[in-house]
């Protein structure tokens, strides 16, 4: 079965390429963009089946169990505009592709030099034949990293103008995962991918890793009571546990920490850096704006984008109050 559906995919991915990709390609004279194109096309393909799995899995959830019962889903509509350019996008490749070169020519002059960089298998001789141990620990490694990437978000006055987009959604569910300022999706791109080609994830994993970590994200998301008890809560994360990152009002020693449960895939590095709060109730989703125009981009793609750039501009250019973060 997994044979036939591998082969039906590469089947698809060789008809898209040969009739839609390559002949714009060398109709543009960007003949030497045909590997990457070849490759966007089977990462699009893999975010359709993502968004597939996610719509069939976590769906259902919202309605049959939901946190909040909405008498409209207006709110939800521009965050599916976001899944489906994120998922559809090629952001994470093409920035994980253009670097690649650059980081080969850098490794080739240091080697010229005798300097020898040290990847995750010269820590570890005999990873690389053991493929899906070397996926987990992959796996531990980025999510470690994403858990810094994402409270720095939250840190930065620069970097909240943007994300703070992420959190202004008041109906979370399993679409708001990506809800993401294009410039803050950028930024998470450079970051997955830098680090993926410093400690020389393959690039057969890295696509692995990137849907397995989206996929936790769409859960963490979701409107719903889901839980994994007492201490499955506390093992992985899941919609309650994300959803106290996501709250409208938390104490006030956590808003001037910038927020908590920064974690994308184990709560573990909460627990470790002290930035874990839960309680049993479900709490609202969003943050008090502060402007009209912060109101009106509440469920306008472009509105969003717009203020985004005019925040982050303006926390570029004057001077931090001396106030909680949002």
């Amino acid at each position: 079965m997994m044979q036939f559906l591998t082969d039906c995919f590469v089947l698809i991915q060789g008809w898209l390429f040969d009739t839609l990709v390559q002949p714009v390609l060398f109709a543009l004279g960007l003949a030497g963009y045909v590997e990457m194109g070849f490759e966007g096309i089977e990462f699009a393909l893999l975010g359709v089946i993502e968004l597939t799995i996610a719509y069939a899995l976590m769906r259902p959830l919202e309605a049959w169990w939901p946190a909040e019962h909405w008498t409209q889903r207006r709110a939800v509509r521009v965050d599916v505009i976001y899944s489906v350019l994120n998922r559809l996008g090629i952001i994470p490749l093409a920035v994980f592709a253009l670097l690649a070169p650059g980081f080969m020519e850098l490794e080739g002059w240091l080697r010229f030099h005798d300097i020898i960089p040290r990847q995750l298998e010269d820590w570890l001789p005999g990873l690389d034949r053991h493929p899906l141990a070397s996926f987990f620990i992959y796996l531990v490694i980025l999510d470690f990293a994403e858990y810094w990437r994402h409270r720095l978000s939250h840190t930065f006055r620069w970097w909240w103008a943007l994300h703070g987009i992420h959190h202004s959604q008041r109906q979370m569910s399993f679409w708001t995962d990506s809800r993401n300022h294009l410039l803050d999706d950028l930024i998470a791109g450079l970051w997955f991918a830098c680090l993926s080609l410093l400690i020389g994830v393959p690039p057969g994993h890295f696509l692995g890793l990137l849907i397995a970590l989206r996929l936790v994200e769409n859960l963490s998301h979701t409107n719903t009571r889901l839980s994994f008890g007492q201490l499955g809560d506390y093992l992985i994360v899941g919609p309650r546990y994300h959803r106290w990152h996501h709250a409208l009002d938390l104490p006030s020693d956590l808003r001037y920490r910038g927020g908590c449960n920064f974690a994308i895939l184990l709560p573990a590095w909460d627990i470790l850096f002290g930035t874990l709060y839960l309680e049993k109730e479900l709490p609202p989703t969003g943050i008090h704006e502060i402007s009209t125009a912060e109101i009106a981009a509440r469920d306008d793609f472009w509105a969003q984008q717009k203020l985004g750039l005019t925040l982050f501009w303006k926390a570029l250019v004057t001077r931090p109050e001396k106030s909680p973060s949002a």
